[in-house]
């Protein structure tokens, strides 16, 4: 059972949640595992390598292009299993270049699939699919849909929806899928998330926008990769999770700025509730006025309405469905995973605020 003596391949594999997939399989007994990406990950500080080194020939690390179908033939050739990680993320990019890897990449790993008879392909989702703007309070997979075309509130979220809608649609009984999502990941080397807010703290810029008590779901990034993991035993004939989606998170919920200011406050930035409340139709009209100024020039800020609407309404997850059907429980609690991380950036701070620096440019 599991993976153990099984052929894996993980689109993205050089990325956050990838690379500790690449890892967790491993860690699992994979015979081996190939890493597609369009770089391999950065060797040079053996902190941020979990391999062991006896396990280090058990890992291939494949340089390729998700939007070249020949590339990703290659990569899977042999494969019992296929993790399709690898998107383009963040709000900077044109919308042809979302569609063309999140939606067109995931059909080359289809085809990938289909031409070397992989029997299985587990793709990562986003929550933010089935975003309109309002509160996600507690909600299941059942009660939450697709946006329709045009509702999407940014084009990750749709190209995703599309990526995501072709796989589940591609289950058969030669290619069994499912598609899991996690939300709001964190954990050791998150490159994305907490550096960019962290740098914020540390610059005495962030703020609590409205309210301030919207509650939240966390997902450590060993509990996605667990969850995602887990799904390979899932995936046979006549299984309840054919073709479905699935959110998997810490559990329960917490708030969202009594976290942020638990970082904050760790890593000696001062507290964020000790500072003015930035409310919320102030900020969101500044957010259009941007938006606005955007479009007129190219250039691109960090407050959008997406992201005013993300930092102020609930989004928190009833994960009954993956429990039920995936057999799903998280390794390890929000909270202790939340001190491990703090505690992991407060040893690394140049190297987030590198990574901080470096998204801010893109």
């Amino acid at each position: 059972m599991g993976v153990e003596g099984k052929r894996c391949v993980v689109t993205g594999g050089s990325g956050f949640v990838g690379r500790r997939l690449v890892e967790m399989l491993v860690e699992r007994g994979a015979s081996s595992v190939v890493s597609f990406d369009l770089r391999s990950p950065d060797a040079s500080d053996s902190d941020m390598d979990y391999v062991k080194p006896e396990d280090k020939s058990k890992v291939e690390y494949v340089i390729g292009d998700l939007t070249n179908p020949d590339d990703i033939i290659k990569a899977c050739v042999g494969a019992d299993c296929v993790w399709h990680i690898a998107a383009l993320v963040g709000p900077f990019h044109a919308h042809g270049a979302y569609v063309k890897v999140n939606y067109e990449g995931s059909l080359n790993v289809i085809k990938a699939c289909k031409v070397n008879s992989v029997p299985k392909l587990i793709a990562s989702s986003s929550p933010s699919t089935r975003f309109d703007g309002s509160d996600i309070d507690g909600k299941s997979e059942d009660e939450l849909s697709i946006q329709e075309p045009g509702h999407f509130l940014e084009a990750y979220a749709e190209t995703k929806a599309m990526g995501e809608v072709a796989v589940r649609e591609a289950c058969c009984e030669s290619l069994l899928t499912v598609a899991i999502a996690p939300h709001q990941v964190y954990g050791p080397r998150d490159a994305l998330f907490l550096p960019n807010l962290l740098e914020a703290c540390a610059q005495g810029k962030l703020r609590i926008f409205g309210t301030g008590n919207n509650n939240v779901s966390f997902t450590h990034v060993d509990n996605y990769c667990h969850g995602l993991i887990i799904a390979f035993d899932k995936l046979v004939e006549g299984s309840p999770i054919l073709g479905k989606f699935y959110v998997v998170t810490d559990g329960g919920k917490c708030n969202f700025w009594d976290a942020l200011d638990e970082a904050s406050v760790e890593m000696g930035y001062g507290s964020l509730k000790k500072k003015f409340h930035l409310p919320y139709f102030l900020m969101m009209g500044i957010a259009y006025f941007l938006l606005s100024i955007s479009s007129l020039t190219g250039v691109q800020f960090r407050i959008t309405p997406f992201t005013v609407k993300m930092l102020t309404i609930h989004r928190w997850f009833n994960i009954q469905a993956a429990e039920k059907d995936l057999e799903y429980k998280p390794l390890i609690t929000f909270e202790d995973g939340w001190k491990q991380t703090i505690q992991w950036f407060k040893e690394r701070r140049h190297w987030s605020k590198a990574k901080a620096t470096s998204t801010m440019k893109k």
